[in-house]
């Protein structure tokens, strides 16, 4: 009997595995043919984050930070041309410079609400929001940190 059971919890535990959410699959697009997500990557300490881009008729380009226990989200955009009436610009390498120090500090230290303040003249359009439902990126790095925000499921390619 308890070797039935053994081979029960092994079996469950290679499916799960072999059903398993990665990173890579992350990568979509989310309006057909012209924008999407890319280079998703997991931060450590139940953080993700990934690139956001858009290519119609303008192009732009900007991170998207999720905390994946809590849902809380800060997104902006570090550069676009020929969106609208605003001037071009292009200060990704900024935008990632400052990230990346955060990212060699203290978590404790490295709030959406400071990042965002040192990326304030980096960066445009910067937001900080909660989700309630869960990303690709967090269902991939960190499927038990989903708590009660609606589960992601990655649709089928068609």
């Amino acid at each position: 009997m308890r070797t039935l059971a053994i081979i029960s919890v092994a079996a469950t535990l290679l499916a799960s595995q072999v059903n398993a959410l990665t990173l890579a699959e992350c990568k979509r697009t989310t309006h057909p043919s012209h924008g999407g997500e890319i280079r998703h990557m997991d931060l450590g300490e139940g953080r993700v984050i990934w690139l956001d881009w858009w290519s119609q008729e303008g192009t732009a380009k900007g991170f998207s930070l999720v905390d994946c226990a809590s849902g809380e989200t800060l997104a902006f955009r570090t550069a676009e041309e020929n969106m609208g009436r605003r001037s071009a610009f292009d200060r990704t390498d900024d935008a990632i410079a400052v990230l990346e120090r955060h990212q060699s500090g203290a978590r404790v230290f490295a709030t959406f609400g400071r990042i965002a303040a040192d990326l304030e003249f980096i960066a445009r359009d910067i937001e900080i929001a909660v989700r309630t439902d869960e990303t690709c990126a967090c269902a991939a790095a960190y499927p038990g940190l989903r708590g009660d925000k609606t589960e992601f499921v990655l649709e089928a390619a068609g």
